[in-house]
């Protein structure tokens, strides 16, 4: 389950700072509270983040080897030597590609620009070298968010008679090439050093030309989105100036990339742009982006804009189908240590990265992807936020050919019969230096006290949002919510709660937990917008956490979910309460990953101190990372197949869940269906409550809200639901408008609902 963590927590010394500076200027204490827990704690650097701009640009030439590529360059352009630009084929290679090309020619020198397709490989290589030469004949070659791990290919260039600048902003390797080398996590007075490779390639863009650079900020803006460097310092500077500069006045190639797009922000950089960006790389033609972002010629936009939708919506389909066979490799083998390792022989290396991404969040650890190409693994690894994916590669280097990245990805190459040994000592290495909780999904909110419409109006002042610093999220607690699709079969929600309208995307799984009277969290972030002149303000949910162990009237629902999933129930292991308390003691202790206890009835619980104070999920699982989880009543078809162990802590009336490959355990002693065995289920019985249901006008947009709602007929709420399922099944009655409707001149055979029969035979009548 998903934790809730506080963003901030201030001593009382802080809190009076805090405070103090939100009278100065004139902020709610939220966003005062906010902007000094993410490293604004004084009046200036709350200033300098709420008006961020090109004044804050920090001087490129107190950046290592500044002041020498320029003088380079300048002799390059003053004796007409050839040079060479040597990019990546992602994103951010291609913005820096794009912003040196256009200073350089603006400077003097008319570049040759190479950027490799992906199948050669990240970074620089012998061949693309010797392909350079025979094009060329480069005097100088300049990198561009590559070159810091090629010290070898420097000095091939350096054999070939030419000079070498190299401009990046990956991790420093123990080797650095022996040239000229640009790189903001070199030592020295430069006091930045989260830009991205375009953010580098700008910098020395501002060292050639000065202000005239900035020309080319929406390149970097979109590159330093893309490239998830955090949107801090120099960074939150460069893409408001750039979004300024998008907003204003887009260059061709943004304006139809950005045809369909109302709204102009980081975020839509990084889902609209960017996306279609790295699928020109990844579907093996880096050079379709590369000449959008260069040509000088407007009547090759829209065809190359078109090329790269095409590429970016094959892309996403490539990407599902990797995620679905990395997903059933996971359920297959199992993900239970500090990594998720995986490699495939037909896989694609351009979607690794993606799909390990999207893996690493959802299992909340790094992920790591690899394509098998003879006896070498190349891979892709992305991590969580609390883990340095470089670093824990940089320790574990004795089983790996070759590596480069930054903190939270990184690209590898391995040799196959070390991909194990590379697993264990991955493994090794994160769990004796990460604690448990460092893999536990959280969810940081914040509290406020102030009107929702002031908040969120300051809090646009944040903008841009991105990787370090979040949209922030809010926290409301609640108990039944009057949820409802937006529109018929729309699987969006909208509800009304303590005075503001939420709005929730996609929520249609939530549905039944939120109309359930359990207690939950709904996390929310503000949003504003307008509609014909009127400006509305709403709460987008971004997750609903529940408290499993509360609620009355959720038995009836639980109840419900029970009648749906009767049948045969799962094969697996009898255990008595004894053994089966031990066994999770011991499975607890020993790892964070695969068990999952699973129960119907309220009751039991209390018969499990192994489990005391672990949070309970209701209906389905709040999270996919296979965590030790109990679940109260799951609701048919749950998918647990990805973990390693099954336990139902009450016998179940059927098979609910879906386990895969899981061995299960299930209880012995304790029935999980007590009240569909003490359901009535005689003919007359029945008769009499049908009679009842005609006349007593049932509301309610489930069954298990129709008998909560006839509980004054005297048959009791789980009796009333039984009968309201098989009256349901049998055609008899129907949901509708919020309430039951009675079908009339049917007549059915009570034998013909499965409910009624799987009832009778578990009370042998």
């Amino acid at each position: 389950m998903k934790r809730l963590v506080r963003e901030y927590e201030f001593s009382p010394e802080q809190l009076n700072t805090v405070r103090g500076l939100a009278r100065k200027l004139s902020l709610t204490e939220t966003t005062a509270s906010l902007l000094y827990a993410r490293g604004m704690d004084t009046e200036e650097k709350m200033l300098s983040f709420l008006a961020p701009g090109k004044d804050r640009f920090l001087s490129p030439f107190l950046m290592q080897g500044m002041k020498e590529a320029v003088a380079l360059l300048t002799r390059a352009r003053d004796e007409g030597w050839s040079v060479a630009v040597f990019g990546d084929y992602d994103a951010d290679g291609i913005g820096a590609c794009a912003i040196l090309s256009r200073a350089l020619r603006t400077f003097g020198i008319e570049p040759y620009l190479y950027v490799p397709e992906r199948a050669e490989g990240y970074g620089m290589s012998i061949s693309a070298i010797d392909q350079i030469f025979d094009e060329c004949l480069p005097d100088l070659i300049v990198t561009v968010d590559c070159g810091i791990s090629n010290a070898d290919e420097v000095e091939y260039i350096k054999e070939q008679g030419a000079y070498v600048i190299v401009t990046d902003h990956h991790e420093l390797p123990e080797r650095l090439p022996d040239c000229i080398v640009v790189n903001p996590k070199l030592h020295d007075d430069y006091p930045y050093d989260n830009l991205c490779g375009a953010g580098v390639a700008f910098k020395l863009a501002c060292a050639l030309l000065g202000e005239k650079a900035y020309a080319y900020l929406d390149f970097a803006a979109l590159s330093t989105v893309a490239d998830s460097v955090p949107l801090l310092g120099e960074n939150r500077d460069i893409v408001a100036e750039g979004l300024k500069l998008i907003q204003k006045d887009p260059r061709p190639a943004f304006r139809e990339l950005l045809s369909k797009t109302s709204e102009i922000t980081a975020q839509t950089l990084a889902f609209t742009i960017a996306p279609r960006i790295n699928a020109a790389g990844r579907m093996g033609d880096a050079k379709a982006a590369l000449r959008l972002f260069t040509t000088q010629d407007e009547t090759e936009i829209v065809p190359l804009v078109e090329k790269l939708n095409l590429y970016n919506a094959e892309r996403q389909r490539c990407c599902d189908e990797l995620y679905a066979q990395a997903s059933a490799r996971i359920r297959e083998e199992g993900a239970y240590g500090s990594v998720v390792m995986l490699a495939g022989e037909d896989w694609n290396a351009g979607f690794v990265g993606i799909v390990a991404a999207r893996i690493a969040e959802e299992f909340s650890r790094p992920a790591l992807l690899f394509v098998k190409n003879g006896g070498m693994l190349k891979g892709s690894a992305r991590s969580i936020e609390a883990v340095n994916i470089f670093e824990a590669l940089k320790a574990c280097s004795e089983w790996i050919e070759e590596f480069g990245g930054h903190a939270q990805a990184a690209g590898i190459n391995v040799k196959e019969e070390n991909f194990e040994h590379l697993k264990d000592a991955l493994n090794e290495y994160i769990a004796a230096n990460y604690a448990r909780e460092d893999f536990e999904p959280t969810l940081p909110v914040c509290t406020a006290q102030e009107d929702p419409q002031l908040l969120a109006h300051e809090l646009e002042r944040l903008e841009p949002f991105g990787i370090g610093n979040k949209r922030p999220l809010f926290a409301v607690q609640a108990g039944r919510v009057e949820a409802a699709p937006v529109k018929l079969s729309s699987p969006h929600l909208s509800f009304p709660l303590g005075g503001m309208s939420f709005m929730y995307f996609s929520g249609i799984k939530d549905l039944k937990l939120l109309r359930s009277d359990v207690r939950k969290t709904i996390v929310y972030e503000y949003n504003l917008s307008m509609f014909r002149g009127r400006e509305y303000l709403k709460g987008f949910v971004r997750a609903v956490l529940a408290d499993g162990k509360s609620g009355r009237e959720v038995e009836l629902d639980a109840f419900e979910g029970q009648l749906h999933a009767l049948g045969v129930p799962p094969a697996g292991m009898a255990m008595n309460t004894e053994e089966l308390n031990e066994l999770l003691s011991d499975r607890l202790r020993a790892c964070a990953y695969g068990l999952a206890a699973v129960y119907f009835s309220r009751d039991t619980l209390r018969a499990f101190p192994a489990l005391q104070g672990l949070p309970v999920d209701v209906f389905r699982l709040s999270s996919p990372n296979v965590g030790n989880t109990v679940l109260y009543a799951p609701e048919d078809g749950c998918d647990l197949s990805a973990y390693r162990e099954v336990v139902y802590l009450d016998a179940p009336a059927g098979s609910p869940c879906v386990t895969g490959g899981a061995k299960v355990y299930y209880n012995g002693e304790i029935c999980g269906y007590e009240a569909l065995k003490k359901s009535e289920v005689r003919r007359e019985e029945l008769l009499k409550i049908f009679a009842a249901v005609r006349t007593a006008h049932l509301k309610g947009d489930t069954l298990a809200e129709a008998a909560a709602f006839g509980r004054g007929l005297g048959f009791g709420e789980k009796q009333l639901l039984f009968a309201l399922s098989v009256f349901e099944e049998l055609g008899l009655i129907v949901l509708g408008g919020g309430e039951v409707h009675i079908i009339r001149g049917e007549k059915k055979d009570l034998n013909d609902s499965s409910i009624y029969t799987a009832a009778v035979r578990m009370k042998g009548e």
